[in-house]
């Protein structure tokens, strides 16, 4: 079935209190997406971020994002009032969050409520808990340690906490029992909250997209929690650390610095612990992205305390057999693989095997100097094509930038001689949307011809990712009516 959707990360939303939540705009998003004949909504992970705000380095892989709890929601339920939430700066610009705002007021704001909210009698609280105590103990005790030690790294924790030790696990939990608490009574109203808001989605026939990386963060309550997990040695430190090599666009690499798994024991427990996870998405999602799917295949280690990806290398990764083991538990797995960048045969098995559509953007296909497998005449039926991704510049903004070559291949293969022709983002979505791929997904930025002021992120930067925002006023009829006949006329409706 051909169908597509719309790209917009929870938090570039518009809201009244500083970022995008699940508040009444996430709903108007919902109703503009029907509107416009959309049959998905595409986000970005919803796990709690830290330093350089990036969904993709979270606290935990299990855990929601503690910002996008709607406040309004939370004065409804008289757990706030208004004029506490006017009490607090949360940043005035409309277009853009300001991150040092948000952290210094939304923890106050919460625990506010908290302190009205007698939690603790609640039977659902109760029943949360209970239900998700296998990630949800240790990620509240976590971040209770961490705050007490001024939110630095568990890996600067004294070492009788930073190891688990039991007696100093028991102290801990008995000293942060009101914190532990409070961190419980967030994720409980982050799950009412997004609960709410998929029900509200999916009755609308409205699926969600969501997105996991395929690493977690060092610092989190994963890697503190359970070593065995990854490839640590007795002292609870990295031996390696994830990342990729040099080429084209780095000369040292990347360096992630992600703890990288100890794939053995991951296969002798039956892959239990990745169960939970995909398991645990699939209650947030109705489709999961899985990001860096070819660190399944082969992945990147390189020596942990490098200060560069210069002198890593390629180790074999599980293979189908993860997936062969979490679809006999699971099911069949609505998975898409995000096959992106340069892939070795063994790659492309392995997605082939899998049969999940992999990826294709546009914005990749246009390389004058050879033949590019996301140049859409060269598609089959089972991916997922998209103009842009969250890493990619806007189209306006691309098409600015690239070089000479590229921009005249790209004009000619969608007859356009006016590179700055007022509608020149409609040609390339519909040439996305008349693509043979399944499924279309169009960053909303382009639907609505921004600039690279409207980019979501930059790959190996920080300072200034994550912060873009739509307008309410954005989400007009008319823009929707335009993407509807589109969406009909290319077969998606």
């Amino acid at each position: 079935m051909r169908e597509s959707g719309i790209l917009l990360p929870i938090a570039s939303l518009p809201s009244a209190y500083g970022i995008g939540c699940f508040s009444r705009h996430a709903y108007q998003f919902v109703d503009f997406l029907e509107a416009s004949g959309q049959k998905y909504w595409q986000i970005l992970p919803l796990g709690p971020t830290g330093y350089g705000d990036s969904p993709y380095q979270s606290f935990s892989t299990f855990a929601g994002n503690p910002y996008f709890i709607d406040l309004e929601g939370l004065i409804e339920d008289g757990l706030l009032t208004a004029e506490e939430c006017k009490g607090f700066d949360f940043g005035k610009n409309k277009r853009y969050i300001n991150y040092e705002k948000i952290y210094l007021s939304r923890f106050k704001a919460l625990k506010l409520a908290y302190r009205k909210s007698n939690i603790e009698n609640k039977p659902s609280f109760q029943k949360f808990v209970e239900e998700n105590s296998f990630w949800l103990d240790d990620y509240a005790l976590f971040m209770s340690i961490k705050a007490g030690f001024q939110n630095v790294s568990f890996m600067e924790w004294d070492d009788e906490i930073r190891l688990r030790r039991k007696e100093a696990v028991n102290y801990y939990r008995e000293l942060y029992a009101e914190d532990i608490k409070f961190y419980q009574f967030i994720q409980y109203i982050f799950w009412v909250q997004w609960t709410k808001l998929k029900k509200y989605a999916n009755g609308k026939d409205i699926k969600i997209i969501g997105d996991i990386p395929i690493y977690v963060a060092l610092d989190s309550a994963d890697s503190w929690s359970d070593s065995k997990l990854f490839q640590f040695d007795q002292d609870s430190n990295p031996v390696a650390v994830a990342g990729c090599p040099p080429d084209a666009f780095s000369s040292t690499g990347q360096l992630w610095g992600n703890p990288l798994y100890d794939w053995d024991y991951h296969n002798r427990t039956g892959f239990e612990w990745w169960t939970k996870r995909i398991k645990h998405c699939f209650t947030l999602y109705d489709v999961v992205r899985v990001d860096h799917f070819r660190g399944f295949d082969e992945y990147y280690s390189i020596p942990y305390g490098d200060k560069t990806a210069e002198f890593g290398t390629w180790k074999k990764g599980p293979g189908i057999e993860i997936f062969k083991k979490l679809e006999s538990k699971l099911g069949k797995l609505n998975i898409i693989a995000e096959d992106l960048g340069y892939l070795t045969e063994s790659v492309l098995e392995l997605v082939k095997e899998t049969g999940y559509p992999g990826m294709k953007v546009l914005q990749f296909a246009f390389d004058s100097r050879e033949e590019s497998d996301y140049l859409p005449h060269n598609y089959d039926k089972n991916c997922v094509v998209y103009t842009g991704t969250h890493d990619n510049d806007t189209i306006r903004g691309w098409l600015k930038a690239v070089n000479k070559e590229d921009k005249k291949f790209a004009l000619d293969y969608i007859n356009c001689e006016n590179e700055n022709a007022k509608d020149i983002h409609w040609y390339f979505i519909r040439l996305a949307l008349g693509s043979v791929a399944d499924l279309a997904i169009i960053p909303m930025q382009d639907y609505l011809g921004l600039s690279s002021k409207a980019r979501i992120n930059t790959p190996s930067t920080i300072g200034d990712n994550w912060r873009f925002r739509i307008l309410e006023k954005e989400m007009c009829q008319s823009l929707a009516e335009k993407i509807k006949k589109l969406t009909k006329l290319y077969g998606r409706l």
